[in-house]
Parts: C-alpha cells; structure tokens; sequence
C-alpha cells in the first residue's frame, strides 16, 4: 500500500473501479470488500470463502492460540504476518494494556500501573531489529513495537485464571536510531498445543498503539529447541517438558509453514540469563493480513 493517502477523486483502487469514488475505502460495500480479501488471501490454499467468513482461525483453549496460515511468503523476506491469539491485550479481544499507563517500558516482568505481581522465570532480553523493506531495508527508527508472552506457568496475564489482575510480561519500546528494541523478561512456557513463542505487534508510532488497527505487522518469535530444553529442566518449568515433547515447529499451527525459518530467534547465554534476537522485516507497501478482514485504512506516511 502506498505511504501517501488514496486521492479522494481517484474512481479505481490497485485497477479496481470504486463503486462508490467519493467515498473511503472502507466504506465501498460488502461485495468489493469480499472480493478484496479473496484477492488477498488466494495465497492461502485450501481456504474457502466459508472460512475466511469464520475469520480463517479458530479459537484454542484457556492455553490455546488461534492457528492461522502465514498470509506473506518467507521468501519475500518479510517477517509474515500470524494471529495475535487470543490474548492479546491490545483491545481487539477484552482488555486493553495499551490504553496504560506505564505501558512503554523496557523491563516487563513486572505489573505496573495498580497491579504489583512479578512474573518469576529465567530472564531472558528479547531484541528485535527492525528494518523497512520498502524503504531499502533500512532501520525503522521510531516505530513501536509491542512484545507480549506468556509466563513461566504458561498463563497470560489479563486473561488466564490467577492472574486477570495482573499485566506483566507486555510492554512497549520505540525502535532506536538502528531499528532496535530490547525488553528485559523471563523464558516463557510451552504450553499445550503451542511451540513456545513470543507475540509483538509493529505500530507505525507511539501515538498509533492507543488502537489495534494500527498495527502495520502482528508476528511471533519462535524459540530454539534446544535452549527450551535446558530451560525446563529448570524449578518451576516442570510442565514444559511434556508439553514440548509432543510439538515441533513443523507441525505447530502457526510456525508450520516454513518450521519457524524467518521467524527463529538466535539465542545466546545460560540458565543466567539469556538473550534472544530477531531480524523484523516489514514492508509498509504491503497490508498486515492477519486479521482477515476489509482492507485497512491507508497507513500513515513516517516521519
């Protein structure tokens, strides 16, 4: 999608007419709409419109994630767009850390704002390097990235029983000079079904993440199997083990497409402390697909 806004006069979209011209794109009728998304989503094999009317996931349980098809192809070299689950925390699904404050902050193992509880863990960094393939692949300074995951006992906070009150292990950084962000956290669970992982969305800046929409990539971090493995052997992990043992990255429902190849994390260090690090790709040229829906409002251009 291009950076500058869709001229308010223009009768077509990407060489489609617009039914109605003077409006917004959004507001062109349910039949563009739903042929829109067919021609977003003809990558998806398999997928019937019947499907994509459901939302093309469908919802896990207390633990689970929606599963949804990868919508960009790793060989584009973009970070491909997966489900946000359904703990998101971003006020598309319930409750709403983004609307915080204390929200952007570097170390989130703990609560902030009126909850006080600590989620306890081996710590681990979380850096993401961000670039912007439509702009050269260069760093994509100031957007903001938000991280969220689950915690050593494979419960999301917000959400999962225990720990509604709480909002640890979600936070928020802007991207620096070099594209980066790092969040000081804890090793998350496996829990069942799932490949452990770590969820952020990108926002095109700090004052987007007020609304999901916004968001111009929704992602996962996979973690590397052997360091899950030495991290559950560890107190407090026990239940990781058996549920990691009947999951690989080929067949978990979300990583599945490629076995986790663009979306890895390299992870360095010991049971002191580790640190995982992940290239981000995104291309603003392109539309987040993850959600399924009409097309999004134009992105706005950055600064």
């Amino acid at each position: 999608m291009s950076r500058a806004s869709r001229n308010a006069s223009a009768t077509s979209w990407r060489g489609r007419p617009l039914p109605r011209p003077i409006e917004d794109l959004e507001d062109q009728g349910l039949a563009f709409d739903v042929q829109t998304v067919l021609n977003r989503r003809s990558v998806l094999r398999g997928v019937g419109l019947g499907a994509l009317g459901l939302g093309l996931a469908a919802c896990g349980g207390e633990s689970g994630d929606r599963g949804s098809p990868t919508s960009k192809s790793a060989s584009s070299g973009e970070i491909p767009d997966e489900t946000a689950g359904p703990f998101p925390g971003d006020g598309s699904n319930g409750p709403d850390a983004l609307e915080e404050s204390g929200i952007v902050r570097s170390d989130i193992r703990s609560s902030f704002g009126d909850a006080t509880g600590t989620a306890e863990g081996v710590p681990m960094t979380v850096e993401l390097a961000l670039s912007d393939l439509a702009d050269g692949g260069s760093a994509f300074a100031g957007v903001a990235v938000y991280v969220w995951h689950c915690d050593r006992e494979g419960r999301y906070s917000m959400y999962s029983e225990g720990v509604e009150d709480q909002n640890y292990l979600r936070g928020v950084q802007i991207a620096d000079d070099d594209g980066i962000v790092r969040f000081q956290s804890i090793f998350p669970a496996c829990y069942a079904g799932r490949w452990p992982h770590i969820h952020f969305e990108v926002y095109p800046d700090q004052q987007d993440i007020t609304d999901s929409a916004n968001a111009i990539s929704t992602s996962q971090v996979a973690l590397p199997k052997a360091v899950c493995e030495k991290v559950y052997a560890t107190t407090g992990y026990e239940q990781s083990v058996a549920n990691l043992s009947g999951l690989s990255l080929s067949s978990d429902n979300v990583f599945s497409d490629d076995g986790g190849a663009s979306q890895l994390a390299t992870v360095t260090g010991d049971i002191d402390g580790y640190t995982a690090k992940l290239a981000v790709r995104v291309d603003t040229s392109t539309e987040p697909m993850a959600g399924g829906g009409p097309p999004p409002r134009e992105r706005k251009p950055r600064a």
